[in-house]
């Protein structure tokens, strides 16, 4: 495989919510699919000027050392770029592991789950409308 063929996107889906970005693991990153999201979240979080990113984490069991290694990484990354990072929905079972290994992700914000991390930084949902209308975000 050339330098060309390589996946130029990690796969992973982020999402602009006016200057938030928000991304979610889905899966267990190997080594290039995590070297790739740090490079793409890193250039949108600067092109975007991004003043907050979202990482949730809630789908994943099991988080590895190295996965713990870019989590740190970005959010001293997103620091240095302006943008608070924080990381959402960790299950227990994977803090109770990453503290028992001795990995505090320092540095690192955590919020119990995706809408508490928009709340942190700054966005809440209305209440539903009266006559049925979906609710939406404010700033």
């Amino acid at each position: 495989m050339t330098p060309d063929e390589l996946p130029k996107s990690a796969g992973v889906p982020i999402i602009r919510l006016g200057d938030i970005l928000l991304t979610g693991l889905l899966d267990d990153l190997d080594d290039k699919t995590a070297l790739l999201f740090t490079e793409e979240l890193t250039e949108r979080i600067a092109t975007e000027r991004a003043r907050g990113v979202v990482i949730d984490i809630s789908r994943l069991e099991i988080i590895d050392s190295f996965v713990a290694r870019v989590l740190t990484e970005l959010a001293g990354t997103g620091r240095l770029l302006g943008a608070e990072i924080i990381v959402a929905g960790m299950r227990p079972a994977v803090a109770i592991t990453l503290c028992g290994l001795g990995l505090g992700l320092t540095g690192v914000q955590t919020a119990l789950n995706a809408e508490q991390a928009m709340a942190r930084l700054g966005w809440r949902q209305t209440a539903v409308h009266a006559r049925g209308r979906r609710p939406h975000a404010l700033r």
